[in-house]
C-alpha cells in the first residue's frame, strides 16, 4: 500500500520533499480510497496532476478503465516507473501546464491533488481546452475550494468562482486534515467535484471568460474603472442603465447571471 508513512519513508530514502512543487503525500489509505470512488467511472480514462509517489494512482487504477499521469518531477517519475506496474497506467515526466490535451478524444474524468501555487493556472487550463470532461475531482487548500464555490459577495469571490460555476455543478466533497499528509502541510485540504452542466461552446467562452478576467483585474478598483481598456465610457454607461446597475458597482457584487447579460449588451 502506497498511501502509508511506512512505504513513504522506505521509497523516498535521502530523497527530501520539494516546496517548490508542493509536495505533500498522503498516507491515510481511506481518504485516498475515498477520493479514487468520488473520481473514476469504471469505463473511462482517468488523467492525473500530480501522482507524486503514486498513492492515489494506485486507487485511482482499482476503478478506472485506465490512469494517465502527469508528474513534473524526475524523482518522483523515477518512483511511479518503478513501483506501479500496471500496464494500464501511463506517467509523462512534464509540467501539465505544457502538455498537449488535444491527444484525447474520449471522455475522461481528470484527478489531482494540486499545489495551491498552480491551481488556478491548472483550472483554468482545464476549463478553457477542448477536452471532453466527465468530471473533475480534486483537492486544493481549503481556501481555494471556498474561491471555488464563493457568492457574489464574499471576499473569496472573482474570475475563478465565476468560471467554474459558469461551467459546474460545484460540490465539496470531504475536508482533509492536514495530519493525513507527510510532510503535513501548514493547512487542511478539501476534496472538490465539478460535474459539467452544459454544453460547450469555446468560442463564447473564451469572450466571456476574458471579459470576466479584465473586470476582476483590480478588484479595488469600480467595475467601470476595469471596463474603461475595453469600452468607452458612453457605452459602459448605457451597458450599465440596460442592465440596471449602479455606477460604482464593483466586480465582486455582480452575480453569473448579471455577468451574462452584461457580456451580451457589450457584445
Amino acid at each position: 500500500m502506497i498511501a502509508s508513512i511506512s512505504h513513504v519513508k522506505k521509497v523516498m530514502g535521502e530523497l527530501r520533499a520539494k516546496k517548490k512543487y508542493g509536495q505533500n503525500f498522503l498516507i491515510d489509505a481511506n481518504i485516498v480510497d475515498k477520493i479514487a470512488r468520488i473520481a473514476c467511472d469504471e469505463e473511462l480514462v482517468t488523467i492525473e496532476i500530480g501522482p507524486g509517489l503514486g498513492a492515489l494512482s494506485e486507487m485511482l487504477l482499482k476503478y478506472s478503465k485506465a490512469v494517465k499521469a502527469y508528474e513534473i518531477d524526475k524523482d518522483m517519475y523515477a518512483i511511479l516507473l518503478d513501483s506501479i506496474k500496471d500496464e494500464r497506467f501511463e506517467v509523462y515526466c512534464e509540467d501539465f501546464l505544457d502538455s498537449d490535451l488535444n491527444v484525447y478524444e474520449e471522455k475522461v474524468n481528470v484527478c489531482g491533488n494540486l499545489p495551491y501555487y498552480v491551481t488556478t493556472p491548472i483550472l483554468f487550463k482545464l476549463f478553457e481546452s477542448g477536452l471532453d470532461i466527465n468530471r473533475i475531482t480534486i483537492m486544493v487548500q481549503k481556501e481555494v475550494g471556498d474561491r471555488i464555490s464563493a457568492e457574489k459577495g464574499s471576499e473569496d469571490y472573482g474570475a475563478l468562482s465565476i468560471e467554474v460555476q459558469y461551467l459546474f455543478k460545484v460540490k465539496q466533497e470531504l475536508n482533509v486534515p492536514r495530519n493525513v499528509f507527510y510532510p503535513a502541510p501548514n493547512v487542511d485540504s478539501a476534496v472538490i467535484s465539478l460535474t459539467p452542466i452544459r454544453a460547450r461552446d469555446h468560442e463564447f467562452e473564451e469572450g466571456f471568460f476574458g471579459f470576466v478576467k479584465n473586470c476582476f483585474r483590480m478588484r479595488r478598483k469600480t467595475l467601470h474603472n476595469n471596463l474603461k481598456d475595453l469600452y468607452d465610457s458612453e457605452k459602459i454607461e448605457e451597458a450599465y442603465e440596460k442592465c440596471g446597475l449602479k455606477k460604482d458597482i464593483r466586480a465582486q457584487q455582480l452575480s453569473l447571471e448579471e455577468f451574462l447579460k452584461l457580456y451580451e449588451v457589450f457584445e
